[in-house]
């Protein structure tokens, strides 16, 4: 199957910008893309990881652009699911009792494979440490945001995340050496759905408070209200 590209006008539609704007920056280099016969193309799957990257280091203002983005470019009936519909009680694993990289990707797995909603767990361990091969998903603030590289459909019954909490923080490749305690591990079907969830998650990590309120929380059910509330506070019930 030929992969799906836009053109200047399609793009600039996705990204609510004009035209002129897409142009100029990709032309500065700042969006992925080549030139054909003269005219700019851009991979779909490229612009999903300029994105993502893109959604790492926003701020929440402009993860709040990014997710108006997404939310336009969704078909009109769909509904946006809050991270806590995504997030079975199941999928909660308190504690980890993994004490290294390779063990935490393989149990933050089992947990989600507990659901019966992931039917392959080797396969997503093996995308999920490849992942993290090509750059880690952990942050300064103790948390990683677990994926495969790209959605995988295939062997998933539907979108979902997962959620683990180690007694105390490992070295998981933190750029300055930081450790990491708490563990999403995000599931996803496609790859417009999947940034949606990195989007809302990355408004949802970037308060201390409810970091410090994920890591007292006593079990899974106290981990979803927490999760729920604060849900509520960004974006309302």
């Amino acid at each position: 199957m030929q992969e799906e590209t836009y053109d200047i006008r399609r793009l600039a539609a996705f990204l609510h910008l004009t035209p002129a704007q897409v142009m100029r920056l990709a032309d500065r280099g700042k969006l992925p893309g080549r030139k054909v016969s003269g005219d700019w193309k851009f991979s779909r799957a490229e612009i999903h990881h300029w994105l993502e990257e893109r959604i790492g280091i926003s701020d929440d203002n402009e993860l709040q652009h990014v997710e108006g983005v997404l939310d336009r470019a969704s078909p009109t009936n769909e509904e946006v699911p809050q991270i806590k519909e995504l997030l079975p009680l199941d999928a909660i694993a308190i504690p980890l009792k993994a004490r290294t990289r390779t063990s935490v990707i393989t149990e933050m797995v089992e947990t989600a494979a507990r659901t019966g909603l992931l039917w392959d767990p080797p396969k997503m361990i093996e995308a999920v440490r490849a992942r993290e091969a090509m750059h880690t998903t952990a942050m300064e603030n103790g948390v990683a945001l677990l994926h495969p590289r790209r959605p995988m459909p295939g062997i998933l019954g539907q979108a979902f995340v997962a959620f683990g909490r180690t007694s105390s923080g490992i070295p998981f490749g933190g750029s300055r050496g930081d450790l990491t305690d708490l563990f999403f591990l995000i599931l996803s079907v496609d790859d417009r759905g999947h940034l949606r969830v990195l989007a809302r998650l990355s408004r949802l990590i970037n308060d201390a408070t409810f970091l410090q309120e994920l890591r007292l929380a006593v079990d899974a059910v106290e981990v979803r209200r927490r999760i729920e509330e604060r849900g509520e506070e960004l974006c309302g019930p």
